[in-house]
């Protein structure tokens, strides 16, 4: 599995939320470029982004922070926040990210989700954010009665070619990643699922890592690795066990 530390930007700098909520925000650099270069100090591959401002506001709010972060990387870059139209998808491929994640887009606008997964294939990623099993959409501020895993069979045979799926219940908290619902998922879709939300602990890690065979290509980790719970390092040989 990969292990993809996050980034989340809010107002310019790295911070992480508990449960999603705008409120309750945690702020760990003023910079959030100095993340990109611990990471990679570190051993990451891939970086996961986020552009929370964007997520709540409908369009990518931070991208010239993102801008330099691609800039000063040495490593892939996954992006997520606010991407609705393909206008806003071939900015931040062209300013160098590697892969985009589009959530509400893939739910509202049907024909553009359509074009987007024929035109750019593997660049593209389709976030499912769910909270009990439903989806969530704008920046996780609005409830839908959308069973995720419809969604997820849905996006599959429009082709999409991987998904990060968020269990936002947990995403925050440090209680330990939705492992049960992540592997059914997978296992269902026959696609590469990302998951995210909740990693306390490398054995979460380890966990995940033993029903990875199903189809779970990563993990992405935040808050665990902010406060030093364990390092990236021992976390990316916990997905390698």
């Amino acid at each position: 599995m990969i292990v993809f530390p996050a980034i989340d930007i809010l107002d310019g700098a790295c911070v992480r939320l508990m449960q999603g909520q705008y409120d309750e925000v945690t702020e760990y650099a003023k910079d959030p470029s100095e993340m990109v270069s611990r990471w990679e100090e570190e051993g990451a591959s891939w970086i996961h982004v986020v552009d929370l401002d964007g997520a709540r506001d409908g369009h990518p709010v931070n991208l010239s922070t993102v801008e330099k972060m691609v800039k000063k990387a040495n490593v892939s870059i996954q992006y997520g926040g606010g991407v609705r139209n393909e206008t806003d998808l071939k900015t931040l491929l062209d300013i160098g990210v590697n892969r985009v994640v589009v959530g509400t887009a893939m739910i509202k606008d049907e024909e553009f989700a359509q074009t987007a997964i024929k035109k750019y294939g593997p660049q593209l990623v389709a976030g499912i954010d769910a909270k009990g099993g439903r989806v969530s959409i704008e920046g996780w501020i609005e409830d839908t009665n959308i069973r995720a895993v419809d969604l997820a069979n849905k996006l599959k045979d429009m082709g999409v070619a991987r998904i990060v799926y968020t269990d936002i219940s947990v995403d925050g908290t440090s209680q330990g990643p939705s492992i049960a619902t992540t592997k059914d998922l997978a296992e269902a879709l026959g696609i590469p699922v990302i998951a995210s939300g909740g990693v306390s602990s490398l054995w979460d890690i380890e966990a995940l890592e033993m029903v990875s065979e199903v189809g779970i290509e990563g993990v992405i980790v935040g808050r665990a690795l902010y406060e030093n719970t364990f390092g990236l390092a021992e976390a990316i040989k916990a997905a390698k066990q």
